[in-house]
């Protein structure tokens, strides 16, 4: 006898806040067909890591690559089962209808951070990322008193649409989404940077394959429209 929908456990997962819009979309639509709910609650990526790492009960993580990868060396995410999802860079955003600066090249890019008010950026990938870059053109300390970092899992388009920043950088999936804002463009080719996110079993899983069908879906051919639509580029 089949066990009866409302009573299995949900397939639970989390993720970083990279992929919380691209991942409910995606989970609806394997609701729909599977008739299994998925549960994935997305927070900041280092919250998020820390959580596996501790050993919480989650079926499945979705993170930045190399997140992923450190979980896999400390032994929390089963051996073999990682997938990629997506590929995604970075985006530069101001208030709706805010004048809109060159950033066509590195050397305009570089010009409109020191020209902007305030500048912000993230504790994930893309904000590791800008910091390197901020070192690199020696501009870290002319920055200092203008740069915000938004708190884990707060997207940077708020506090571009909230006037907090004049200049916002943060992944494209996380900035199409917010209102108030206008994503001016990506960083110059020179200076982008792509995440890979990833997705992966953890080992204190009792739904081994239960996840690895989700993941098999979040990871198919049929699933690129919808990534394309988040600002993602399926891998």
């Amino acid at each position: 006898m089949a066990i009866n929908e409302t009573i299995r456990r949900p397939i639970a997962g989390i993720s970083s806040m990279a992929t919380r819009n691209l991942l409910a979309d995606l989970v609806a639509q394997y609701e729909q067909r599977q008739h299994r709910r998925v549960v994935i609650e997305s927070v900041g990526g280092v919250a998020a890591a820390r959580r596996v790492q501790e050993g919480e009960r989650f079926d499945v993580v979705v993170l930045a690559a190399d997140a992923i990868d450190q979980l896999a060396a400390d032994g929390r995410i089963v051996a073999g089962r990682r997938v990629d999802l997506a590929r995604s860079g970075v985006a530069i955003a101001v208030a709706a209808g805010a004048p809109r600066p060159d950033i066509g090249t590195e050397a305009a890019l570089r010009e409109a951070i020191l020209a902007a008010r305030s500048i912000g950026y993230s504790t994930g990938p893309s904000g590791t990322h800008l910091v390197r870059l901020f070192e690199q053109w020696g501009i870290v300390e002319a920055l200092a008193p203008r740069i915000v970092q938004a708190p884990p899992g707060v997207p940077v388009g708020t506090l571009v649409a909230d006037g907090e920043v004049e200049l916002g950088f943060q992944q494209l999936s996380e900035m199409l989404h917010v209102p108030g804002i206008d994503v001016i463009g990506a960083l110059p080719a020179e200076v982008q940077i792509v995440t890979i996110f990833s997705a992966a079993i953890c080992t204190v899983s009792d739904q081994c394959e239960a996840a690895q069908a989700l993941l098999s879906f979040l990871a198919s051919p049929e699933t690129a429209r919808v990534k394309l639509d988040h600002g993602m580029e399926p891998v």
